[in-house]
């Protein structure tokens, strides 16, 4: 058993499928060891249903999940996060609060399973597809060394894990003055 648990938040805009499916997969692959948080930027008020489906069809938590403002996470009172990961580009492209404990950051941008217009069937399968996505890099996450890496190597080795298959961009355009 490690000596501490460390905090993860998940961002995403609406904190309906891919947050919520990332903090599921936390929940269970990081269990005694990591306690996973979502949470988004403008949260819709709901969860996707598919996104619940998934996790439980692959055996995951399913149950107390709700989409919620990061607001939650950023008062006098909430858990002191250790990372914060965007999971959505458009997150990423966000003014984020002021974490305390300064956090280690990354972004691991998958598609937005939530955007696939057609039958129940595709949606299913789009959710599956950011499951699978998702799984990929929590499970290399939860496997670092995290208590023997200096902070400049935890740093690149998260960004990395960002960048792993079905990656989005994650950039954005600053506006600069002339």
């Amino acid at each position: 058993m490690p000596d501490r648990i460390f905090n993860v938040l998940f961002l995403c805009t609406g904190n309906t499928a891919r947050s919520v499916l990332a903090e599921g997969i936390l929940r269970k692959e990081g269990a005694g060891r990591f306690r996973a948080f979502s949470a988004g930027s403008q949260p819709k008020g709901t969860v996707n249903p598919f996104a619940l489906k998934v996790l439980a069809d692959f055996g995951y938590p399913a149950d107390g999940f709700r989409s919620k403002s990061w607001d939650e996470f950023a008062g006098p009172d909430a858990p002191q996060m250790d990372f914060i990961f965007t999971v959505c580009d458009s997150a990423a492209g966000e003014a984020c609060p002021i974490w305390p404990g300064r956090p280690a950051t990354a972004h691991w941008g998958i598609k937005d399973p939530a955007a696939e217009m057609g039958p129940d069937l595709l949606c299913e399968r789009a959710f599956v597809k950011a499951f699978g996505l998702m799984k990929n890099r929590i499970t290399s996450f939860v496997a670092l060394p995290i208590e023997k890496l200096d902070a400049a190597s935890l740093q690149t080795r998260l960004h990395e894990i960002g960048q792993m298959d079905g990656a989005t961009s994650g950039l954005r355009k600053v506006a600069t003055e002339n």
